[in-house]
């Protein structure tokens, strides 16, 4: 059996995930903690298996705690879990194990253990994570779907479509529709290869392969998987600028 460590500053939050853990039958809880100060005495103390891990945790950054983790030897694995989604890339290149979304969902937790369970034998062996050597590409943006976090090559996204609220990101072999909003994944993509060229519509620069000419002054975009992305009168001469035409 597993033995795992909880930190979590809202003690009705800590309750419920405890209880779906202790419902799992493959877990023990060996301590608990709703500060970091408190987290890093009781876990270097108790050396869990597997340490469930919020980000926010009253001012403190439990990215930081994951940070001083990794120093520990042994190495607890981490499962963030917090209600948060925009720290899954940072998460992650912290070499956690899984990153889960509150409110809690037992599937979800069931997934998760059962991920865990893959890494190693229960009871024969202890789960650790060796920090990697090797910087991890910041060239992705985790983005939310259904209940996955997903993460994205900048790379492979084409183009980005704002769609019923939600956005529309469109890979050379997926199409993925994510809970935020298109504006809210501009600002996590940040990267001069994306440009705005329609109020409902970023492209990916380096995928477009024709450019042709439409009514009153405007473009058509047609990109490398043959779809094609409209160029607004509003964002006509900054586009000629990035492309030089």
């Amino acid at each position: 059996m597993l033995k795992a460590f909880i930190v979590e500053d809202e003690p009705l939050a800590r309750d419920e995930l405890k209880y779906l853990l202790m419902e799992s039958k493959q877990i023990e809880i060996v301590g608990e903690a709703g500060s970091l100060v408190d987290a890093v005495k009781y876990i270097s103390k108790q050396k869990p298996d597997l340490v469930f891990l919020d980000i926010d945790l009253d001012g403190d950054n439990g990215l930081d705690l994951a940070k001083q983790l990794l120093m520990l030897n042994p190495t607890p694995a981490i499962v963030f879990a917090t209600a948060y989604d925009e720290y899954a890339l940072q998460a992650f290149e912290l070499n956690a194990i899984d990153y889960i979304l509150k409110p809690f969902d037992e599937d979800r937790i069931r997934q998760t253990l059962e991920k865990i369970i893959q890494i190693a034998k229960i009871g024969t062996q202890k789960i650790t994570i060796t920090p990697s050597l090797k910087k991890a590409s910041t060239d992705k943006i985790a983005v939310l779907v259904d209940e996955r976090i997903v993460l994205l090559e900048n790379d492979s996204i084409i183009y980005l479509e704002s769609f019923e609220g939600k956005c529309k990101i469109k890979t050379m072999t997926d199409e993925y529709l994510v809970n935020d909003s298109l504006v809210v994944i501009e600002k996590k993509l940040q990267h001069p290869q994306f440009m705005r060229v329609h109020r409902s519509f970023i492209v990916n620069l380096d995928h477009i392969v024709e450019i042709h000419p439409w009514f009153n002054s405007t473009y058509n975009l047609v990109l490398k998987d043959k779809s094609k992305v409209p160029v607004s009168r509003t964002y006509i001469k900054e586009f000629k600028m990035h492309v030089g035409f």
